[in-house]
């Protein structure tokens, strides 16, 4: 008999943006219960961020090695547990839940090293368990019309990629006025060793990727840090070279004043073009060569099967970031119950592998920065 998923969580308690929006995506297909959680470092607050979720109190732990030895013990023990942390913690809380032989769902980037990374890679190929890195916007539907588009060829040969995150709340010193995101972000024992090239560059890279099918070879970066006194990068401009001969390049900003959250991927093939815009999610520019542009919309009958599948209203109705961190939560739920009958698990969420891409990305961004610029391989 199906039942829900049991699930778990650690971080994300009281204040906690992400925490609640990977909560919001649980719950929004019904596929899974939240039911143990390490919601702080804190143990008072832990528990009392427990109480406001309803989780009985036994529950609540005040650590995550605690949680993982007692959730693995129990017979009704949570399936997946999603890891809400900052970065610095990512791959150790992972450690520990695989295992207990408990799957992972884990904010990005994945870790703060190659090598940490490369050891949970063989941590979870040994295991057989699962493992998701939560690129929510590889989720949105018309993400997912661009990238079929680009499979079926409708634009030719990629030639350029053109990906860029710009935020500005950072524009300023944030992380002295005690605001706790901010605060942990540009702290590299916390965040690692980048700050928006680890926090935003790596979901533009990942979009640049899964949307076009691409590796990326090399990189020629520069990084750099505009707020006085701040630690680590807060603006990054990198050239990309994809396998192929495609090239293209990448601006990740926190201190572009004006800019909220603004993401944008635009592809240009040999036979046509593409653009998205997270700020008009339900939409895509596509361009064929000699011919006039067309606007796709989500829901529209001209929206592939790709985009219907990610898709829950109908045309005109706005859906988007729950609904799109939804999608990859649900994709992992139907490969969880795959694998509980024994077969074999498929999905489009990114995995381990795009897990230390990311991280790659970020190593081989910074040795490139180092060095003044020059190209270095990922």
């Amino acid at each position: 008999m199906s039942r829900r998923i049991r699930l778990g969580m650690v971080g994300g308690g009281e204040g906690s943006f992400i925490g609640a929006a990977h909560r919001v995506a649980a719950r929004l297909d019904d596929e899974y219960e939240l039911v143990a959680a390490a919601l702080s470092s804190d143990a008072a607050r832990a528990q009392s961020s427990g109480a406001k979720l309803h989780l009985a109190p036994q529950r609540c732990y005040e650590n995550y090695a605690a949680m993982a030895q007692a959730e693995g013990a129990r017979s009704d023990g949570i399936d997946v547990v999603a890891i809400v942390t900052p970065n610095h913690l990512h791959v150790p809380v992972a450690r520990a839940f695989l295992e207990q032989g408990i799957h992972v769902i884990c904010d990005k980037p994945l870790g703060i090293s190659v090598a940490e990374v490369e050891d949970l890679r063989r941590q979870v190929q040994s295991s057989g368990l699962m493992l998701m890195v939560t690129h929510t916007y590889s989720a949105y539907p018309m993400v997912r019309h661009a990238r079929a588009l680009v499979q079926q060829g409708a634009i030719g040969d990629v030639r350029v990629v053109q990906v860029e995150y710009a935020q500005d709340w950072l524009s300023e010193p944030l992380e002295l006025t005690g605001q706790k995101q901010a605060a942990w972000r540009s702290n590299p024992a916390l965040a690692g060793p980048a700050g928006a090239l680890g926090d935003i560059g790596t979901h533009a890279f990942h979009l640049a990727e899964f949307v076009t099918g691409l590796r990326t070879e090399a990189v020629c970066a520069g990084l750099s840090t505009f707020v006085p006194g701040r630690t680590l990068d807060d603006d990054v401009q990198v050239m990309l070279r994809f396998q192929g001969g495609a090239r293209g390049m990448l601006w990740a900003s926190q201190v572009a004043v004006g800019n909220s959250n603004r993401l944008q991927l635009r592809v240009y093939g040999s036979q046509g073009g593409l653009h998205f815009d997270h700020a008009k999610q339900d939409q895509l520019l596509f361009s064929k060569l000699g011919a006039a542009e067309q606007t796709i919309y989500r829901g529209s009958t001209a929206a592939n099967s790709s985009a219907a599948a990610a898709t829950r209203l109908p045309c005109g109705h706005p859906e988007g970031y729950f609904e799109a961190f939804a999608n990859l939560y649900r994709e992992f739920a139907a490969s969880w119950r795959q694998y509980q009958l024994g077969s074999s698990q498929t999905g489009n969420y990114p995995d381990i592998a795009d897990g230390c891409r990311g991280v790659a990305f970020i190593d081989s961004t910074l040795k490139s920065s180092a060095s003044g610029g020059h190209w270095v391989a990922l």
